[in-house]
């Protein structure tokens, strides 16, 4: 039997039995998961449509209920994550996104796409940044900020990777062999760094403070909501703008494969950003750097809308969007820990996440819904620029103390 006291003692010292390849890992993980599962869809949509006569709106549809599927999903995986650890969800995960990918290459008609594409979406739940967050948090415990960021640095060139490799791949093949490639790609990277890089054991979870007994259940409380409410229109927003920014350049006059390296540009924006979060974090309280990086994403927003070109220019905006983006990812990753702390953080941030993750399903498609009758995606990045500052002004309104509320419910 393993020494309880022992194990939070070492929790609360910081000192872990931390699995050395974790952190290497789960870079190279993170780059491919995203990469495949998410970035090629936005490269291959028009293809698919296309090669199949299935509408924009009912594949974006398929994609958006993938994301759906991985909000709702996070929840009871975040308490798995909590109890047992990464390595047996995040291989099960790989395993699943491979398959799933293949669903979706071999699909003969558009159901089966969808189901493809829910069981995507169980897989992203099982694979994406918040079982790594967990994962990292309970390892890593006063050092987290440090592996955090270098994992979301890793995570951010997934599109910079796999946008331009998808272009290039679909130029040669049917979007259904690329997907089929892409899952082998998929399979041979992640499904053993997984398996063998995550084997250390569990620390225990830091126990609750005393204070927290008795008093106002974290889920509940108005700071808690508040800021799942500004983290839901800000992803709504985030999210509808990385799958808009290629239709939107296109109707500017920039080619497809221009497009998709402004995309993949932006990946390599939020590298950048990522690198400088450390030092706001050090710099500017919770609630301002909170309502800072929100409002900062929507004024990006609005210059892609405001802003008609050349094709060079709004590369740069894109570019900046992605440093903002990265920003506001490391921000999610540490929003319960800086209000919080550790303890049962796979559940909190599963919890603060999951309207934010349903926003963010719901994007895609009612971005491509959207466009049409707003005029264009000009006038749809306007709109995503009104919720970001709608977003900036509730996660104002979280700066109310901390110290009331407990961590039950």
């Amino acid at each position: 039997m393993p020494n309880t006291e022992a194990s939070v003692a070492a929790t609360e010292t910081g000192v872990r039995s931390r699995p050395r390849a974790a952190l290497p890992a789960l870079c190279v993980t993170q780059i491919t998961s995203w990469g495949i599962v998410y970035y090629a869809f936005p490269v291959l949509g028009s293809h698919i449509t296309t090669d199949t006569g299935w509408s924009p709106a009912a594949t974006t549809a398929a994609f958006s209920g993938a994301l759906l599927v991985s909000a709702l999903a996070g929840i009871p995986i975040g308490r798995v994550l909590d109890r047992r650890g990464p390595r047996a969800v995040m291989t099960a995960g790989s395993v699943l996104g491979t398959l799933a990918l293949l669903v979706i290459a071999a699909a003969p008609n558009l159901a089966a796409f969808s189901v493809g594409w829910l069981l995507a979406g169980v897989a992203m739940a099982a694979t994406f940044y918040p079982p790594a967050f967990a994962a990292l948090t309970r390892w890593w415990g006063p050092d987290r900020v440090r592996a955090l960021t270098i994992v979301t640095l890793a995570g951010g060139l997934a599109s910079t990777v796999f946008a331009p490799l998808t272009a290039a791949l679909a130029e040669h093949l049917s979007w259904r062999a690329t997907y089929a490639v892409l899952a082998a790609i998929l399979a041979a990277v992640t499904i053993p760094a997984h398996a063998l890089a995550l084997r250390a054991p569990w620390p225990a979870a830091s126990p609750p403070p005393p204070s927290a007994i008795g008093h106002t259940p974290i889920p509940r409380s108005r700071p808690f909501v508040l800021l799942a409410a500004a983290f839901t229109l800000s992803s709504f927003a985030m999210y509808a703008v990385v799958m808009g920014l290629i239709p939107l350049l296109t109707e500017r006059g920039a080619t497809p494969v221009q497009a998709a390296w402004a995309l993949g540009l932006g990946g390599a924006g939020q590298t950048l950003g990522r690198t400088l979060y450390a030092s706001l974090s050090a710099r500017t309280s919770v609630t301002t750097r909170t309502a800072t990086l929100i409002a900062l994403g929507g004024a990006t927003t609005a210059a892609l809308a405001l802003i008609p070109g050349p094709v060079p220019l709004l590369v740069i905006l894109a570019v900046l969007a992605g440093v903002i983006r990265g920003n506001l990812t490391l921000l999610q990753a540490t929003a319960v820990t800086d209000r919080w702390g550790t303890n049962q953080y796979g559940r909190l941030s599963g919890l603060l996440g999951a309207p934010a993750h349903i926003a963010a399903a719901l994007a895609p498609w009612a971005g491509a819904v959207l466009a049409g009758p707003l005029g264009g995606h000009q006038h749809l990045f306007l709109l995503l620029a009104a919720l970001s500052l709608a977003a900036t002004i509730l996660s104002i309104g979280t700066a109310r103390s901390q110290q009331s509320v407990g961590d039950w419910g």
